[in-house]
């Protein structure tokens, strides 16, 4: 079912190229994740299906599904295999009947890497119950800690990012100029400030004419001048 521009509050909206350059991971890569693809004379299908639907034949990522693709991309860097992951989240999905990548669920002991499932009741300590997805020698305790860092959550499910950590300034809220990066003490865009500094060439100047504070636009212009630095993954 498609859905229509109204319906994307509090989810998020972003093309893969936004998506890509917010996670560092390539545009293409994450079309064939969510898309499907050919190779080698073999479909493969979605890694996950996109909450976004807008029917017409693009992909497309909400906030939760753009997280979901940092961590992904992470355990693949990290030296998991593709196969491996596909086979995780199907197991992961037909244990709870939701993607963990992006939530909570997703736990680590430092060697191996565990779905929680549910609290245990007969346990006497109270462990919660899981799931042993990934049985390897690499160090997921850091790829783990790493991905979920600087992640605001609402019990399990993410609600907020900030992407070069807080004291960079800058926001990603779902709820928020539809997951567009925002300067943390104005709520405005980080790409409006920066353009606009561009175009006038002050921030001073910029910062009149928003009527924000220099310090704000200075934040807005050091994130996004971050973002453009050439180092997405391959």
């Amino acid at each position: 079912m498609s859905q229509n521009v109204q319906t994307l509050v509090g989810i998020g909206l972003y093309t893969p190229t936004e998506a890509g350059r917010l996670i560092n991971v390539r545009s293409a890569k994450l079309r064939r994740w969510l898309q499907g693809h050919e190779a080698n004379g073999k479909h493969y299908s979605p890694l996950w299906k996109s909450e976004i639907d807008l029917d017409d034949g693009k992909a497309y990522l909400s906030f939760r599904d753009m997280l979901e693709a940092r961590v992904a991309s992470s355990f693949i860097e990290n030296g998991l295999s593709a196969k491996k992951l596909r086979r995780a989240i199907e197991i992961a999905q037909q244990v709870v009947g939701e993607r963990p990548l992006a939530t909570k669920w997703l736990k680590t002991d430092g060697r191996s890497v565990f779905l929680q499932v549910a609290e245990s009741e007969a346990e006497e300590d109270g462990e919660p119950e899981c799931l042993d997805l990934f049985r390897s020698q690499y160090a997921f305790a850091r790829v783990v800690k790493d991905s979920l860092r600087d992640i605001q959550f609402d019990g399990i499910y993410p609600t907020a990012w900030w992407p070069q950590g807080e004291k960079a300034g800058v926001l990603i809220d779902p709820a928020r100029s539809f997951g567009k990066p925002i300067e943390k003490e104005t709520s405005v865009p980080t790409e409006h400030l920066a353009s606009a500094v561009r175009t006038e060439g002050s921030v001073e100047l910029v910062a009149k004419m928003w009527d924000v504070p220099v310090r704000a636009v200075r934040r807005a212009v050091a994130f996004e001048q971050k973002l453009s630095e050439p180092a997405l993954a391959a």
